[in-house]
């Protein structure tokens, strides 16, 4: 049996994380590889595309009615949705209340207790946002993911938790497995957004996997709940996703130590691509009317 792949999609919220996560594993699973998604954000939105569903029953909301988590079958919380893809949501707590990375550690640990890895080629984490939040942090900190697969796009924020993220990354590298398997530009149509994404990269010293076009299909098949593989099996974007998931099978053990850069080097980026004006010491704190004056 061929050997166990942990991965898992990291990136700023709305970049379309859970979008491009779903697709590419959508695409893997064409490829034969038996897949189990562990959706790892509260919104529990990473299965929805792969089970054609608004959301999934959760493991914290269920293991609520059942009494505890003790108290669930894993039947009761694994769903198999396109090519056989089984699907599990960790969920969260109540907006504003608790900590949301709880629900990612109750996950993990139940579902390796009770063998949902057991037949599977990849795991795969879908996990919300920046690693600001330990718990978001679980799959990276317990050494669980092996390789970390950053979604980002040539916005300025987007840019910026990618090296957060990176920072997460190299904080347990040392300790663990864990590497950063590249970085996902999922594209904004931002000024000069391929080179600036491969410049991030090569700061970070890794690479960039891929660069997702944009394209209206994702959201026709977005809408009916569908990944674009399934929607549109013909499509260019499809394609697309399809050379994401060859390039990701054919990364294994390629993943790095990153090397994340501070603020003044990610702002000299984008000066570097023309995308921000160097800074007119002079002109600091003046007001528009004051600046005028001064030109």
């Amino acid at each position: 049996m061929s050997e166990l792949r942990q991965i898992a999609f990291y990136g700023k919220g709305g970049i379309g994380k859970s979008t491009t996560s779903q697709n590419t594993l959508a695409a893997l699973a064409e490829m034969g590889q038996r897949i189990l998604i562990v959706g790892c954000d509260p919104k529990a939105d990473s299965t929805r595309l792969i089970l054609h569903a608004k959301n999934q029953d959760t493991i914290l909301h269920l293991a609520a009615a059942a009494g505890s988590v003790e108290d669930l079958e894993i039947e009761d919380v694994m769903k198999v949705g396109y090519r056989d893809i089984r699907c599990v949501e960790s969920g969260g707590p109540e907006p504003g209340v608790g900590c949301a990375g709880r629900g990612v550690i109750t996950s993990i640990n139940f579902l390796e207790e009770n063998g949902a890895y057991e037949g599977r080629d990849y795991v795969s984490y879908d996990v919300l946002g920046d690693v600001v939040c330990g718990g978001f942090a679980m799959p990276i900190r317990e050494n669980k993911a092996q390789e970390i697969y950053i979604v980002m796009s040539g916005e300025m924020m987007a840019m910026y938790a990618a090296n957060n993220i990176s920072k997460g990354i190299l904080k347990y590298a040392n300790s663990g497995g864990v590497r950063l398997g590249g970085l996902i530009c999922n594209e904004r149509q931002t000024d000069r957004e391929l080179e600036l994404a491969e410049a991030l990269a090569a700061k970070l010293g890794t690479t960039l996997i891929h660069f997702v076009p944009r394209d209206n299909v994702v959201q026709h098949a977005e809408l009916r709940r569908m990944t674009v593989i399934e929607y549109a099996p013909e499509s260019k974007q499809a394609e697309e996703y399809r050379s994401l998931a060859r390039k990701i099978h054919a990364n294994k053990g390629n993943g790095v130590i990153p090397t994340p850069i501070t603020m003044d080097d990610l702002e000299d980026l984008l000066m570097q691509f023309g995308i921000m004006k160097r800074e007119d010491e002079s002109l600091v704190g003046k007001t528009a009317g004051e600046a005028v004056l001064c030109a």
